[in-house]
C-alpha cells in the first residue's frame, strides 16, 4: 500500500477496557479489549498485545477505561420530520407546560407573521400539560383570526386546527370523516382535532391533495437535519432508518451527504404512495451510507395516542370506548402488500393494535403464498404493539421482523395504562415474548414520538418501569445483553444489513459507541444515565473522542 493509500485508508488499533462484540461466546468470557480497523471496516478482534504484534504499523487509539459496544442502530425514527428549518414553533413539554403557554408561544409567532401566513407548532403532547387545559379550535382561534393556526401532535398521527385552518382544508360541520381518518366533533361542532388521514391528507399533502403546511427551504432543512443527527450521534447512534420518506426527503439526504454533514448511516423507507414496481428505489438501492431499505405503509393509528386498531374496545385518548382507527381499508392493505411483495421489495407496515396486525398478516400470508419471497426479502411490522399467542406464531412462521418501541413503556407508560388498562398495557411491546418464540426483534425510538436515546430505551427494556414507577409487564423484561442485541444486531437484521452491522467482527463496518460504564454490569434502573463518551462511524469519530 502506498503512503497516499494509507492516508486514505488508515490502519488503527482501538483499545478499550472492554469491547462487547455481540458475539455471545466471546462476550460471555468477558469480551476482548481491542480491535483493528482498516478504513471503514473491522479487520481483526482480540487481545491488545496480540494485535499489536500482528499490526505493528497500526496507529493506536486508546479509549482508556471506556467500554465499546457496536454502534446503536435506531430501526425506526423520523429525522426528516424534525428537519423543520426552524419554521415551526417548538411546543415540546419542556417548552410549553400549559395550554396558556401553547397559546402564548403561537401568538408570539403570529405577531411576526404576515396576515394569511400559516402559524404551525409541533412536538405537542396534551397529556403532559400541567393545567389540563383544552388545546382545541377555540384556543387556537384566540391565537389569531387572521392566520391559519395548526398544531402537529408529537406522534404525527393528528393535529389541532383553528377555524381558518379548517376552512383552508375544506372542513366544516357537514364534512364526513374521510376514509381512515376522523374529524373530532363535540355536539356536532368540529373541535379542531383531526386524526390520521383527516390530518395527513387535509394538511400534510398525502394522497392527491396538495400540502397546506408550509415547507422550509432545502438549505434550512439541511441545517436542521445536521442538528438532529448530531443529537442522535451524541446519544451513541451510528445508523438510523428514516421510517417515512417522500421525494423531497431523498433530496434532503442526498444534499446533506454531498455537503459532508451526514454523520450517521441512513436507511430510508419509501412512503407507499410513491412506490413504483418498475426497477428503481425500493430495497437495497444506494450504498452503506444512504440507501432505500423498504416500502412503508400505515394500517392503523398510534398506540400512545390511543387510536390503534384493536379487537376489543379500550378507553382511548378521549376517555370513551373505542376500537381505534383503521387508516387503510382492507382492500388497500391487500393491494399494496401484494404489489410491493411481488416486486421483491421489503414491506415495513405500521400496525399497532392486534386487529391491525392480524389484517396485515392476512395480506402477507396471501402474498407470500402467491409469490415465494426472494432471498433476503424479510418483511417488517412497525411497532407491532398488541399481540397474542396466535399472532406471535404467525409472525414467527412468516419470518417477519417486529420493530417495537424501545422506550415507550418508560416514557408513555401513564398513557398506556390510561388508554388500555393494566392487563393490555403490560403486553405492549412484548420483546421477551418475541425473542422466546425465536423471532428477531429490532430497536426503535420512533423519535420524535419518543426519546431518541438508546440507553433510555435499554433501561425501559430491562426494567419495564414507567416514569411514575409503575412496572408494566415484568415478565417482558430483557437482560441488558438481550436489550443491547435488540438495538444492534436486531436493528441491522430489520434492514437486511446483519452481515455488516450490529457486531464488532472482521468484515463488519467500524461503527461503534464508547460508554463510560459497562452497560452489562450497570444497575438497570440507571442505564439511561450511563454517559456516551464517543461515537464512531466508519472508523472515524463523529461525536466526542
Amino acid at each position: 500500500m502506498s503512503r497516499a493509500e494509507g492516508a486514505r485508508h488508515p490502519l488503527r488499533l482501538v483499545r478499550a477496557s472492554r469491547v462487547i462484540t455481540m458475539d455471545g461466546a466471546s462476550d460471555s468470557r468477558g469480551g476482548v479489549d481491542a480491535f483493528v480497523t482498516l478504513g471503514e471496516r473491522v479487520i481483526a478482534v482480540g487481545d491488545v498485545r496480540d494485535l499489536r504484534d500482528r499490526f505493528p504499523e497500526a496507529e493506536t487509539v486508546d479509549l482508556g477505561g471506556g467500554v465499546v459496544v457496536p454502534g446503536f442502530n435506531d430501526a425506526h425514527a423520523h429525522p426528516s420530520l424534525l428537519a423543520d428549518g426552524g419554521l415551526y414553533v417548538d411546543l415540546a413539554p419542556a417548552v410549553t407546560r400549559s395550554a396558556e403557554d401553547v397559546r402564548r408561544a403561537l401568538a408570539e409567532r403570529a405577531a411576526r407573521t404576515p396576515d394569511g401566513g400559516w402559524v404551525v407548532g409541533h412536538n405537542f403532547d396534551v397529556s403532559r400539560t400541567e393545567d389540563g387545559g383544552a388545546v382545541d379550535r377555540a384556543l387556537l382561534d384566540r391565537v389569531s383570526a387572521r392566520h391559519p393556526v395548526l398544531i402537529i401532535h408529537y406522534s404525527y398521527h393528528g393535529a389541532v386546527a383553528n377555524s381558518a385552518a379548517l376552512a383552508a382544508a375544506g372542513y366544516d360541520e357537514h364534512t364526513p370523516d374521510p376514509v381512515g381518518g376522523e374529524l373530532v366533533r363535540d355536539g356536532g361542532r368540529l373541535t379542531g382535532v383531526v386524526w390520521e388521514r383527516a390530518w395527513m391528507e387535509g394538511f400534510l399533502g398525502h394522497g392527491s391533495r396538495p400540502p397546506l403546511v408550509p415547507a422550509p427551504t432545502l438549505e434550512a432543512r439541511v441545517g436542521s437535519l445536521r442538528r438532529v443527527i448530531g443529537e442522535m450521534n451524541a446519544a451513541g447512534i451510528t445508523s438510523i432508518c428514516d421510517a417515512m420518506v417522500h421525494p423531497h426527503d431523498w433530496k434532503l439526504y442526498q444534499t446533506a451527504r454531498d455537503q459532508g454533514v451526514l454523520t450517521a448511516r441512513v436507511g430510508m423507507l419509501l412512503w407507499y404512495e410513491f412506490f413504483d414496481p418498475a426497477p428503481g428505489p425500493a430495497t437495497g438501492f444506494g450504498d452503506e451510507w444512504l440507501r432505500f431499505t423498504g416500502v412503508k405503509m400505515m394500517s392503523d393509528g398510534a398506540v400512545s395516542g390511543g387510536t390503534c386498531l384493536c379487537s376489543r374496545p379500550y378507553r382511548g385518548a378521549r376517555g370513551e370506548p373505542t376500537g381505534g382507527i383503521q387508516v387503510m381499508p382492507d382492500e388497500e392493505i391487500t393491494d399494496v402488500v401484494h404489489r410491493v411483495h411481488a416486486a421483491g421489495a421489503r414491506l415495513a407496515v405500521h400496525a399497532n393494535g392486534d386487529l391491525a396486525i392480524a389484517k396485515v398478516l392476512d395480506a402477507m400470508e396471501r402474498a407470500t403464498a402467491a409469490t415465494p419471497p426472494r432471498p433476503g426479502q424479510t418483511h417488517r411490522i412497525e411497532h407491532c404493539s398488541v399481540v397474542d399467542g396466535r399472532l406471535v406464531r404467525r409472525i414467527r412462521d412468516l419470518g417477519v421482523i417486529p420493530v417495537p418501541f424501545g422506550a415507550f413503556v418508560r416514557y408513555h407508560g401513564r398513557n398506556l395504562l390510561d388508554h388500555y388498562g393494566p392487563e393490555r398495557a403490560a403486553r405492549i411491546s412484548p420483546h421477551r415474548t418475541f425473542r422466546e418464540a425465536g423471532i428477531t426483534v429490532a430497536g426503535s425510538s420512533d423519535h420524535p414520538c419518543g426519546p431518541p436515546e438508546p440507553l433510555y430505551a435499554l433501561q425501559s427494556l430491562t426494567t419495564r418501569r414507567s416514569l411514575d414507577g409503575t412496572v408494566l409487564g415484568e415478565e417482558e423484561r430483557l437482560t441488558p445483553y438481550e436489550a443491547l442485541e435488540v438495538y444492534t444486531a436486531g436493528s441491522a437484521a430489520a434492514s437486511g444489513e446483519e452481515h455488516v452491522k450490529g457486531r464488532i467482527a472482521p468484515g463488519y463496518l467500524a461503527d461503534f459507541t464508547v460508554l463510560a460504564e459497562d452497560p452489562l454490569r450497570a444497575d438497570p434502573e440507571r442505564l439511561a444515565e450511563v454517559p456516551v463518551t464517543g461515537t464512531w462511524v466508519g472508523g472515524r469519530p463523529v461525536w466526542g473522542g
